[in-house]
């Protein structure tokens, strides 16, 4: 039996519950999920902060432009606010690349960073350890995400609009005939005019089972660790803190410490594990970076941040496989740019144009294509 529908979503992480709940009122719309739950791989195991001047300017001038949904979501989305108080103070020691200044220069008056003595940094978060670090940065604007709940609006939001989750659908082949594509899983087959390839870690190999343009997609793993530390270095109001030449970093978590030595370990496609090394390798750095003395890991797990050759999204109709649809490659920034993203994706499905307020910050379709010159360069190299 084959289930049709105007749109078909590849991908039920936050990334793709965004976008189907936008194509939701546009038309019939299914999102199809390989695991038995949304979220499983990189969604639900992300650090949780909405940090604004992070990251390549274009994945910048996204995120700071959906401040505005999560600061004032759609009513029923969610039952409590999306964003937190939080700041981030960043500590550099020798700063080689001059990243502490490139970010004092790039901050936006409306997302202010301002450089702080190390004194006041240690105020704000004294588990800093003494006579390690020579400036700091502080930018008050980064916020706690409660992703949960940004995810599970969406998904609200996509049932409202009469959309359909498949669980355990794993996409094993892509078809398309007679102007439509046709998705077989084990949960059964599914047909659309367009489908959305919102795959996260998977979906240059779901653009490979629809002879569709590679996109370069490199999936990488990032550790995380949760450790008990002594209230005093623990304050519900201390601001993360992260190491500019290494971008360790380490948050409080409901009275513990949720640290990460920021790595980006290039991987397959995987349900990612925690290597033991990297963890001892973590809790050596932060007992000789800060006071804390790890006795015991309390918890530890890693995800899947998954980048294209220039870090920026991919959004939009691949070049050679018509109604194929990329959105992919968000890196460590997907949950900030769902809402933005999953906009973009509706608007350009069904118009070919990017929303009024993205234009205005100068955003384009060029910027987020497939078929972008950064990507077919590395596409060309790749081949030969």
């Amino acid at each position: 039996m084959t289930t049709d529908c105007d749109f078909l979503v590849i991908g039920a992480g936050v990334s793709g519950a965004a976008a189907a709940s936008e194509l939701a009122a546009l038309g019939s719309t299914i999102l199809l999920e390989m695991e038995d739950q949304p979220g499983y791989h990189s969604s639900g195991r992300s650090a949780a902060l909405y940090t604004p001047n992070y990251g390549p300017a274009m994945v910048r001038e996204i995120c700071q432009a959906a401040g505005a949904f999560f600061d004032a979501p759609p009513p029923g989305f969610a039952e409590h606010p999306l964003l937190t108080p939080r700041g981030a103070l960043t500590l550099g020691i020798d700063d080689p690349e001059g990243a502490i200044d490139a970010l004092l220069k790039d901050a936006p008056p409306a997302h202010p960073i301002e450089e702080i003595s190390l004194e006041r940094a240690i105020e704000l978060c004294p588990l800093i350890r003494p006579g390690v670090f020579r400036r700091a940065i502080y930018e008050p604007g980064v916020r706690d995400m409660d992703a949960a709940a940004i995810h599970q609006g969406y998904l609200r939001g996509f049932k409202a609009r009469d959309g359909r989750l498949a669980v355990s659908a794993q996409v094993t082949a892509l078809e398309r005939s007679g102007g439509a594509w046709t998705a077989v899983t084990a949960s059964g087959r599914f047909r659309a005019p367009v489908v959305v390839n919102a795959a996260g870690a998977w979906a240059d190999r779901i653009g490979a089972l629809a002879g569709a343009t590679r996109i370069g997609l490199q999936p990488c793993l990032r550790t995380v660790i949760l450790v008990e530390v002594p209230p005093e270095f623990c304050r519900p109001s201390q601001p993360v803190g992260e190491v500019i030449e290494t971008w360790h970093y380490f948050k409080p978590e409901a009275g513990r410490i949720l640290a990460s030595p920021g790595d980006e370990t290039p991987v397959d496609p995987m349900d990612a594990y925690p290597d033991d090394m990297v963890i001892a390798e973590l809790a050596d750095y932060l007992e000789r970076h800060t006071l804390l003395k790890i006795e015991r890991v309390l918890r530890s797990w890693a995800g899947l941040r998954s980048f294209v050759p220039d870090h920026c999204p991919v959004a939009g109709p691949d070049p050679r496989a018509e109604g194929f649809f990329w959105l992919a490659g968000q890196g460590g920034y997907g949950i900030m740019m769902s809402p933005v993203l999953g906009r973009a994706t509706a608007s350009l499905i069904d118009t070919g144009a990017l929303p009024e307020d993205l234009k205005e910050r100068g955003l384009t379709p060029a910027d987020l294509a497939p078929g972008r010159a950064a990507l077919r360069e590395s596409a060309a190299d790749a081949m030969g």
